[in-house]
Formats: C-alpha cells, sequence, structure tokens
C-alpha cells in the first residue's frame, strides 16, 4: 500500500491512478482470457489430516504465451499472504505431454509457459504443505495448520491458479472435493452433482469459489437458524462432547440473525452458514465471507464458561461483515483478483466498525450479558492505554500498514507496532460516533440509522457496492448532520497518549481501575491461556511457558528492564506460578518484587518497584450522566419464547 495514501486524498485520483496501473500491467504480460468453458480444480483431502493437500486443475487455454498466478492478495487478510511458500510444483500437462515452466523473476507468484499449437486444455497438479503446528502463522507466507485427525478447513484459495490480469468474477471454475471416508462437510456452496468418491459443487465465479470455505470432520453438527433466507450454523470439533450445544445458546445464535437484519434492514446473501470449527489444534481465527464465515475457537467453547464469553462476539463480528466489508467495501480493497494490491485506509470502517457492531449484536442477542458487554468495552479501552506506540504513529498509519501489523506478534505491540488497533480503537470512536448521534437527535436517531442508511435495502443476492470516505461522510450527515469529515480527520491522525473514552463518558460512564478482575478480563486469560498483568506490572505472562510477552512502556516491568521472552523462574523466592504472582501482588506491605528470569541461558534476578496490588479496568456509572450503554445493548426484537 503507498504510505502517502490519505483519507483526504481525491477518490477520483486514487481510481484514476490504480486504473492507470492496471492498464500499464495489461499492456506488459500477456493475459490470454479462459476459453468461455469453466475450469476446474479438485482438491484432495484425504491426506490433509498429515499436511497434504493435493490439487489437480483442468484449465481452457489457447496457443502462445500464458502466465498463471497464484493468489497472493487474500481478501479478508488485507495482505500479500497467499501460502506460495508452501506449494510443491506445479506441474504442468497438454495432450500428455509435459510442460515447461518459468518463475517470474520478480512476481514470484507467477508462473510463465507456452500453450503448445492444437491444445485447447492445459492441467495442472501440485500439493499444498500446510503447517503441522497450532502456530502454524495465520497471516505470514506460510499455509497455516488447516486440519487435525479429525477435522479440516479448506480455503480455496490455496488450490487454485488462474491467467495473470484476469477479472475474478468473470472466471468460471467447477470445483469438487475428495475427502476421507465417513466425513461429513459443510459450505456455502451447493452440489452440483457427485461422482463415485467426490463431491462435486455447481459452477461459479471464482471469486464465490474462493470465498467459499469448507468444513469437514468426523463429529460435525448442523442447526437452523432461521432467517429469509435461511441461515445456518455448522460445527466441527475433535470430539463429539464439544458439539453439545444447549437449546438456549442455540436460540441466542437465532437472536442473532434476527437482531442483524433488524440493525442492517436487508440481507445481501441467498443464504448463509456461519461454519464453527472448535480444536485447540489450530490458531483461534475468525474469517469473513459473503455468504459464509470460517470461525475457529477453543475445542471446549462451549464447554467452559470463560471460554464461551471470549469468544461470543467472533460469529457476530464476521456475520456483520457480510454488510460490512462484503457488500459495502472500501475502494481500495474492492480489487479485481488476488494480485492488485489492496489499500486499507478506510480499515477503520471495514474492521472497526464491524468490531464495534459485533459487541452490539452480540449483547442484543443475549450472546454477552449487558455487564459482560460493559466489561468487555472497559478491557479493549484499558488495552488501548497501555498502546503509548500512538504518540509516533496515529491511528491511520495503522490502518495503511495493516499488511505489516497482521504478521506481527505481541512483542512490544505496545511501545512500537500497536498491532491492529484499527479494531479496538476504531471500536471505540464509533461508539463515540453513536454517542454523538444520540445526543444530537435527542435519541431520535442512532448509528442503527446509518447501518440502514448505508448497509440496507434492496435485499439480494450477493454483490460488491464500493465506496469512498465522501460517500460515508455523506450517509452519515443524512443520518444526522455534523462535521464528520472533520470528526474522522482530527481521529484518525491525531497523536496523544491515552485511549479515546470520549464515547464511553458520552454513554454515562467511566473507565477506571479495581484490584477485582471484571469478568471479561478473566475470560479472555482464560481464552488466551495467559496472566494479563498490564495494567499492574505492565506486561503478559504466558500461564504454561512462562515467558513475558510485550512491555508496557514506563510500567514497572519496563523501569526494571523486562524484555519480551525473558523466562520467570520464581517469584520473590518462591517457584514461578500463576497464584504466586497474584500473592505478590496482593502483598499490599511490599515495595519490590523481585522477578527471577531466564535468558540467554543466563539468570538474573530483576527487581520491579511496585505497590498498587492489583490492577484490572472496569466501566463505572457517572453519576447524574444518561445510560446509553444500556439502550445501545437492548435487543430490537423481542425473544421469540
Amino acid at each position: 500500500m503507498r504510505a502517502q495514501a490519505r483519507i483526504a486524498a481525491s477518490p477520483a485520483g486514487r481510481r484514476a491512478g490504480l486504473a492507470a496501473v492496471a492498464l500499464l500491467l495489461a499492456a506488459l504480460a500477456p493475459v490470454p482470457v479462459l476459453a468461455a468453458e469453466a475450469a476446474t480444480v479438485e482438491a484432495d483431502l484425504r491426506e490433509a489430516p498429515r499436511g497434504v493437500i493435493r490439487a489437480h486443475l483442468r484449465l481452457p487455454v489457447s496457443q502462445g504465451p500464458l502466465t498463471l498466478v497464484y493468489p497472493k492478495w487474500l481478501p479478508g487478510r488485507h495482505g500479500p499472504n497467499g501460502p506460495i511458500t508452501n506449494v510443491a510444483g506445479p506441474v504442468f500437462h497438454a495432450g500428455g505431454k509435459l510442460i515447461p515452466w518459468r518463475r517470474d523473476d520478480v512476481d514470484m507468484y507467477a508462473f510463465h509457459l507456452e500453450v503448445p499449437a492444437g491444445e485447447t486444455t492445459l492441467e495442472a497438479d501440485f500439493e499444498v504443505l500446510t503447517a503441522l503446528r497450532p502456530d502454524g502463522a495465520v497471516n505470514g507466507l506460510e499455509a497455516p495448520r488447516t486440519a487435525t485427525d479429525a477435522l479440516l478447513i479448506l480455503e480455496w484459495h490455496q488450490v487454485i491458479l488462474y491467467p495473470a490480469g484476469a477479472d475474478t468474477d468473470r472466471l468460471r471454475y467447477q470445483a469438487s472435493v475428495r475427502l476421507p471416508g465417513g466425513w461429513q462437510y459443510a459450505t456455502a456452496l451447493r452440489t452440483g452433482g457427485a461422482a463415485a468418491a467426490d463431491l462435486r459443487f455447481e459452477t461459479v465465479s471464482l471469486t464465490t469459489l474462493v470465498d467459499s470455505t469448507l468444513i469437514a470432520g468426523r463429529y460435525l453438527k448442523s442447526f437452523d437458524l432461521g432467517g429469509e433466507p435461511a441461515v445456518r450454523l455448522s460445527v466441527v470439533a475433535d470430539g463429539a462432547e464439544a458439539l453439545r450445544l444447549t437449546p438456549p445458546i442455540i436460540d441466542r445464535y437465532r437472536r442473532l440473525v434476527t437482531e442483524a437484519r433488524s440493525l442492517f434492514g436487508a440481507t445481501h446473501y441467498a443464504h448463509y452458514d456461519f461454519l464453527y470449527t472448535l480444536t485447540d489444534q489450530i490458531m483461534p481465527d475468525g474469517l469473513e465471507h459473503h455468504e459464509s464465515s470460517d470461525n475457529r475457537s477453543p475445542y471446549r467453547t462451549f464447554l467452559d464458561d470463560d471460554l464461551r464469553r471470549a469468544e461470543a462476539n467472533l460469529l457476530a463480528h464476521e456475520y456483520a461483515h457480510s454488510w460490512n466489508g462484503k457488500y459495502r467495501r472500501p475502494e481500495g480493497l474492492a480489487t479485481r483478483n488476488y494480485q492488485e494490491p489492496m489499500q486499507g485506509a478506510l480499515l477503520w470502517v471495514y474492521e472497526g466498525l464491524t468490531e464495534y457492531l459485533g459487541d452490539v449484536l452480540a449483547v442484543r442477542s443475549g450472546l454477552l450479558t449487558p455487564e459482560e458487554f460493559r466489561s468487555e468495552l472497559a478491557h479493549d479501552a484499558g488495552g488501548m492505554q497501555t498502546h503509548s506506540g500512538r504518540a509516533w504513529r496515529n491511528l491511520e498509519d495503522t490502518t495503511i500498514a495493516a499488511q505489516l501489523l497482521y504478521v506481527q506478534g505481541r512483542d512490544w505491540a505496545a511501545r512500537l507496532r500497536r498491532q491492529e488497533d484499527f479494531y479496538q480503537e476504531s471500536a471505540l470512536l464509533w461508539l463515540e460516533a453513536d454517542v454523538l448521534i444520540r445526543h444530537a437527535s435527542h435519541g431520535a436517531r442512532s448509528l442503527d440509522d446509518f447501518c440502514r442508511e448505508f448497509y440496507g435495502a434492496p435485499s439480494g443476492a450477493p454483490a460488491v457496492k464500493p465506496y469512498d470516505v465522501d460517500a460515508l461522510v455523506l450517509a452519515l450527515n443524512r443520518v444526522q448532520p455534523y462535521d464528520w469529515r472533520g470528526f474522522w480527520e482530527e481521529r484518525l491522525k491525531r497523536h496523544r497518549p491515552g485511549a479515546p473514552t470520549e464515547g464511553l463518558a458520552g454513554s454515562g460512564w467511566r473507565l477506571e481501575f479495581s484490584a477485582e478482575p471484571e469478568v471479561m478480563h478473566r475470560a479472555h486469560e482464560a481464552d488466551e491461556k495467559d496472566s494479563d498483568l498490564r495494567f499492574s506490572l505492565g506486561f503478559y505472562v504466558d500461564d504454561e511457558s512462562a515467558v513475558v510477552a510485550d512491555i508496557v512502556p514506563a510500567s514497572p516491568g519496563d523501569a526494571a528492564g523486562l524484555s519480551p521472552g525473558d523466562k520467570l523462574i520464581a517469584v520473590n523466592g518462591r517457584k514461578w506460578s500463576k497464584d504466586a504472582m497474584h500473592d505478590a501482588l496482593a502483598d499490599t506491605g511490599a515495595t519490590v518484587i523481585a522477578l527471577l528470569i531466564e535468558k540467554d541461558d543466563r539468570y538474573k534476578t530483576l527487581e520491579l518497584r511496585y505497590a498498587g496490588g492489583e490492577r484490572y479496568p472496569r466501566l463505572v456509572r457517572e453519576a447524574g450522566a444518561e445510560d446509553l450503554l444500556s439502550a445501545i445493548a437492548r435487543p430490537r426484537q423481542p425473544p421469540t419464547h
């Protein structure tokens, strides 16, 4: 993404520049168009549990030079993250003869070859070798782990090649898969016939195919969630125990469907499938699609209340993306294919507004209680307060640099990277915008009205309606006249030490810190399997490895010289444990906490000067102020029972 891109840049100028680049690339590269008939892709997933996916493609071609590409810029990942380094192959054949190829000298995702005279079909074979470790990178250039002995997740971009320069909306592909014996599956794709051993799907555009993840496994259960068009929840897990979703839980997901329809006022899908994977062997994640979402949570999510709370807004967030991100999409992310660079300057809308709406939909549907909703806001606001990196990096830069931030760990995040703050920090700004609309309209309007205005009617099949800042500001002004351009300009570009808490204050609440952890703080610690001590000593500690992650600037840990990667051996002379650390914090008579650490095969003791006790973020009511958080959390549709 161009570093000089700015929110106030001319949309017409950006479009003209992108068009000029596209025309230049098209003129320089041989880009034959596939014939009218569809390409086929066959994915053999029988060895996916051991990390091997086999792909076979048949591509209609014509004589002459041909450049095929492997998807690079992945929708929803906002970066050039196609797992090219895990591709073994490709091998090409035409007319029974091997066709030589050469990788492009600059673009590692491009393969040049020559189609012989008289040949109209090119066959391609390759393997995708996925990571077998649970910590396999989700957004790096390597394919993450996507299968266990009991389940798998197929992302179609892993097994695709297509002609360079093509518009993926215009390419037609028929896909089929071969699953391990006895496994069930779920996907937004519809079947178009079955061979003896293959599951074959209807022919769709390449855009739709890549937008339609498939899950499969030994233990899979589906639930109808109602809605018009119909919505379904399919859950696959490493064991049957995890699939015990109680009737009240299913009812909350049904209410999520009705609350989302009420919020947006329309739908933009022919059907919708929540695809939910429960495992401890694949990294938790969520990825939006137009008619489905690929959601991944710990195995015991519905067996452990803390895990359930921590994961409660996941499906709500990804579902909201069907409207915000898939249907209405920033013009910089609405690219013609998977090789064109994406520009993320509007991720404060794409992800930030979705983060806010995900929490709002979660509480309105009952997936979070009002107390948990407030606790989640406190957790986010408190976390943003620790990110002093905003002194040099404004929020806008986190959106522009998203392709870099997504692949970084959280070490030094508070000091340097700010991670993907365009989620939580932007969500706090959208809360502020919601509160502003409610106050200015004396309660007559809210951000709900903007959602219906910008993302609503008419309902229909999947479509993409790109927008720029001008369109966004115009829609906000139709809901509530205000200097919305100035509002966002100031907040995106400013450098100041504190997190934006004006929305909390305007809603009748303020951020404070207490000695007792709030319910969502405990939930996120259980989910992350760490001790979150950012608000007292200034760091995280992994509960299993005792390794420190991230150091909050100017905190006791920072002043003592603690570093990410340090391993805690002892606390005040006692062997490290979560309890030992909390006991040390609870000792109100102590002013120094001594940590014995191991680093680079050496031991040393660091003395942290701190006597503040346990400290955790929470929200408290502002006396005499109107409680707008309760109004925001209130369901828009009555329960069905």
